[in-house]
C-alpha cells in the first residue's frame, strides 16, 4: 500500500466515525486550531465531509493542507521494503472499569502516586495512569459492571502490580492515608501481596 493511500485510508476511517458516532473523533477533530474548544458532542453533531477528514490526517503528519501531503508524497524517494520482524509482545494494561475517568485518574495520582499518562476525550471517557512499568487503563462505564457485592464476595482482583520492595509501599500509602482492603499477607503460594480498592471498587493487588 503507497503512503498516500494509507493516508486515505485514515481519513475514510474518520468518516465512518462520525458516522458510528464513535467518540474517539473528537481529540483528531480538536488538533484544527478553529475546533480546539469542542465537546465531543459538538464534533459528531457538526458536518464533516470527507476534505476535513483529509485536513485532518494532512495536519496530523505535519502539512497544512491535504494538498501539501499528497505534493510532499510526490517528490519524496520511494522507501526501501524492510522485511517484517516478528510479532513480539509488549506489556499489558489492564481496563478497570470506572463511573467517572477524571475522579478516577485523580485518586490513583494523589492517593496511590500514579502519573496520569492522558485522558481522552471531552469529557474523558478513557485514560491511562502509571507508575514505573505498571500501567492501568481507565474505561468510562454506565452501570456497574459486577452485582453488588459481588467483588468482595468473591475476592475479585482486577489488576495485580508486581513490586519489589512491598513494606515501602506500604509505608507510603500508610503516609497518604490510603484505606487498605486487606494488609500485607503471606500467601500460600509463596507471594506477600496487600490490597487497595478505588473509588468504583476495582481491587488492585500490589504483589511482592
Amino acid at each position: 500500500m503507497s503512503d498516500l493511500e494509507s493516508y486515505r485510508k485514515q481519513a475514510k476511517l474518520l468518516v465512518r466515525w462520525r458516522r458510528e458516532g464513535n467518540y474517539s473523533l473528537g481529540g483528531r477533530v480538536r488538533t484544527l486550531a478553529r475546533f480546539a474548544d469542542l465537546t465531543d458532542r459538538e464534533v459528531l453533531a457538526m458536518a464533516f465531509p470527507l476534505a476535513l477528514a483529509q485536513e485532518i490526517v494532512a495536519v496530523e503528519a505535519g502539512h497544512p493542507t491535504w494538498a501539501d501531503l499528497k505534493r510532499s508524497l510526490s517528490s519524496a524517494p520511494a522507501a526501501a521494503r524492510r522485511p517484517a520482524a516478528p510479532p513480539a509482545l509488549n506489556a499489558a494494561a489492564p481496563v478497570l472499569f470506572v463511573r467517572d475517568v477524571t475522579a478516577a485518574a485523580g485518586f490513583y495520582r494523589d492517593q496511590l502516586g500514579f502519573q496520569v499518562d492522558f485522558l481522552h476525550g471531552l469529557p474523558a471517557f478513557y485514560g491511562s495512569v502509571s507508575r514505573g512499568d505498571a500501567r492501568l487503563h481507565l474505561k468510562f462505564i454506565h452501570e456497574p459492571v459486577f452485582a453488588p457485592g459481588r467483588v468482595e464476595a468473591e475476592g475479585l482482583i482486577m489488576a495485580f502490580i508486581s513490586i519489589g520492595n512491598l513494606r515501602a509501599l506500604y509505608a507510603e500509602y500508610q503516609a497518604r492515608g490510603v484505606a487498605f482492603a486487606q494488609p500485607p499477607t503471606r500467601q500460600a503460594w509463596g507471594g506477600t501481596d496487600f490490597h487497595v480498592v478505588d473509588p468504583d471498587g476495582n481491587r488492585i493487588a500490589f504483589v511482592e
